[in-house]
């Protein structure tokens, strides 16, 4: 049997995740995943692959909003759900523009001392629809702040797999997914093409290109070049080195650890095979 084992939400992008037991499906992925977003002077996203630190922002959903706390400096900051300003501005998620809303001075004041950096925090409203890409996913498909898709699928088989070539394993939130699974063979996400949880459907559209982040030591920071090196000679296929898979979705509900995961449909395109 294929089931939940971990569920995680990034309210902000790139900086730490939450691990759920239970988790809302919206229209474009898990409530609050990725809603918020740091940006530069040009209102382009930053992310740890410039700052690495974000990973030492630490979130957590209370009751008014998000309380983030910058770990090296026991600094803490109350981000409501409603932001606090009536400015909007184009912000900029690699080839994709969509709509933002500062949240406000002072949030974006602590941020700028915390990182030593001029940035400004994002809220994606609910009337910017930033579509997912074309080339992979049927019109009418949104997502948030993510990189392009509603939701991130791992298996634990997989990440077992590659922590068996490694001298030092390592966790799974070096990967930032949103779903992970017990059950099954290594890698057998990449062939599930539409299943189920709960009354949400979901399809598998694309395997996940991973960037730098998962070099990253999400405690200590430390780069270096595992896991992408062992994935390099085994995870390699068009001059990307692949891991996951990105997903669309339809319905919306709960899931929870411990559902079961009903494939109905697996992928038969070249491209999902390494």
């Amino acid at each position: 049997m294929l089931q939940v084992s971990e569920l995680y939400v990034y309210p902000v992008k790139s900086m730490a995740g939450i691990a759920m037991n239970k988790a809302m499906v919206t229209d474009r992925g898990f409530q609050y995943d990725r809603r918020w977003m740091l940006v530069d002077e040009n209102n382009l996203f930053i992310s740890q692959r410039e700052v690495a630190e974000l990973a030492l922002m630490h979130v957590e959903i209370v009751g008014e909003g998000l309380k983030i706390t910058y770990q090296p400096k026991a600094s803490s900051i109350i981000i409501p759900f409603k932001a606090q300003t009536d400015e909007f501005a184009e912000v900029i998620i690699w080839d994709d523009t969509c709509m933002g809303q500062f949240v406000g001075k002072e949030t974006d004041d602590w941020f700028g001392r915390m990182l030593g950096i001029a940035c400004r925090l994002v809220y994606m409203p609910d009337n910017s629809l930033r579509h997912t890409d074309s080339r992979y996913t049927p019109d009418g498909y949104i997502a948030s702040y993510g990189d392009a898709y509603p939701f991130l699928l791992i298996s634990q088989a997989s990440l077992d797999n590659l922590n068996s070539k490694l001298k030092d394993a390592l966790p799974m939130d070096r990967f930032r997914p949103n779903i992970v699974f017990t059950g099954g063979e290594p890698f057998g996400e990449d062939l599930m093409h539409t299943f189920t949880i709960g009354d949400v459907t979901f399809h598998g559209v694309k395997l996940c290109a991973r960037c730098p982040i998962p070099t990253i030591n999400q405690q200590t920071l430390h780069r270096g070049k595992e896991p992408l090196k062992t994935l390099a000679g085994y995870r390699f296929k068009n001059n990307k080195i692949l891991f996951g898979q990105n997903l669309i979705h339809e319905g919306s509900g709960y899931i929870s650890v411990g559902d079961e995961l009903n494939v109905i449909q697996l992928n038969h395109e070249e491209r999902f095979f390494i």
